[in-house]
């Protein structure tokens, strides 16, 4: 958990630096945000070779050879004096990252029994959904009093915790031979719906979220210090979106899923219709937010359920195909901004978000015969779920 918490910190601290360090390296407001953006796209290219290179090399190694990565690297951040060394810092971090999703679900929830493993998820998922909440904001308070590259050091504080923890504590074990290697009931169709429907929704929700603070001022009319409470609003959102989603997903996994696309896609399209409303907004927002942890998380938690093979490969496919969706989203919202406005970027947004939807419902229908992916007919199922 400290481990996801501190990848995802990591991940987002630029967010709240970027000015400190556009200023200090003396190098344009957009050429920093490419720390976040090339960040973003190294996660979604790399994710799957790196899974697929270090498949029979013992997890324990892996964990302790990325946490050293995240070390190294922060320290690097922090000590550059140029944009061509951060740039290089950030990329070596998100390689590392890229890798940490695809091993870290597997060992965690491997430890566990079977029936506690989406509980296990929950919790990875709350830590790192408190980056966002904590971490980010914490960095970008510190910032302003030490200037970033105190913050930018930090991670490798929290990062070199793990590292000995996991180094002295984690059992080894050949990977095709830990508890969660393999799916409990692999299932291809299932496999490629979720990777779609995951990398809809994150497209459609970064079309909008890229472009939250000016809808909240243009188009809400809050002001910039409301807007600030906002923010936490929808931080916090998250946060109770993986924690209640969280203690329910052994029980309803599919449901999970299809229930968290649903309420983003509420959300964004009910902030397009009736944004202007101070009162609906907050509610929408907080929907919104509410969906955006758990749409993950339980796309997440679906790989290690229907995996056709190694769950670490699929995982890494899952978080490679989230992060480009990523990547999508917030180049769709650049080129729906001049064309339909602000408050276009929420319609273009949730009308992906129903796509999604539209793939996960449709996905349920039993094929000829009467029978589901799975192989049992739609009563069978009903009776199952």
């Amino acid at each position: 958990m400290l481990a996801a918490f501190t990848f995802n910190t990591a991940e987002n601290l630029p967010v709240g630096l970027l000015e400190l360090i556009s200023g200090s390296l003396n190098v344009p407001l957009s050429a920093v945000g490419l720390l976040v953006t090339g960040y973003g796209m190294t996660v979604a290219v790399a994710s799957v070779p790196l899974a697929h290179g270090t498949r029979a090399v013992p997890r324990r190694h892996v964990l302790t050879g990325l946490l050293a990565a995240l070390v190294a690297s922060s320290i690097l951040a922090a000590l550059a004096h140029s944009y061509g060394l951060l740039l290089f810092a950030r990329l070596l971090t998100a390689l590392a990252q890229a890798l940490f999703w695809a091993v870290m679900g597997p060992v965690a929830v491997g430890l566990f029994p079977p029936r506690a493993r989406g509980r296990v998820i929950g919790a990875l998922s709350v830590a790192g959904s408190l980056a966002l909440v904590l971490g980010v904001p914490a960095g970008t308070w510190l910032g302003r009093w030490t200037g970033w590259r105190v913050p930018m050091g930090a991670p490798a504080a929290l990062g070199a915790v793990s590292l000995v923890t996991i180094a002295a504590l984690l059992p080894t074990s050949p990977p095709e031979e830990e508890p969660a290697a393999y799916a409990s009931g692999p299932d291809a169709r299932r496999f490629a719906t979720v990777l779609a429907a995951g990398a809809l929704s994150a497209t459609g929700a970064f079309t909008g979220y890229t472009y939250l603070v000016r809808f909240l001022g243009g188009v809400g009319g809050f002001s910039p210090g409301a807007v600030n409470v906002l923010l936490v609003v929808f931080g916090t959102a998250c946060l109770a979106g993986v924690t209640i989603t969280g203690a329910l997903l052994d029980r309803f996994p599919r449901a999970a899923l299809t229930t968290a696309v649903v309420t983003q896609a509420v959300g964004m399209l009910g902030l397009y219709a009736l944004g202007a409303r101070p009162v609906a907004a907050v509610v929408f927002l907080a929907l919104t937010g509410g969906a955006l942890g758990p749409v993950f998380m339980t796309t997440q938690n679906e790989m290690l359920r229907c995996a056709p093979g190694r769950t670490d490969i699929a995982l890494a496919a899952n978080s490679g195909a989230y992060n480009a969706g990523i990547a999508a989203g917030a180049a769709l919202g650049a080129l729906v901004l001049p064309l339909l406005d602000v408050r276009g970027t929420f319609l273009v947004g949730g009308l992906l978000t129903a796509v999604a939807c539209a793939v996960l419902l449709g996905a349920r229908r039993p094929r000829a015969g009467g029978r589901t992916a799975g192989g049992r007919t739609a009563g069978e199922s009903g009776r199952i779920g």
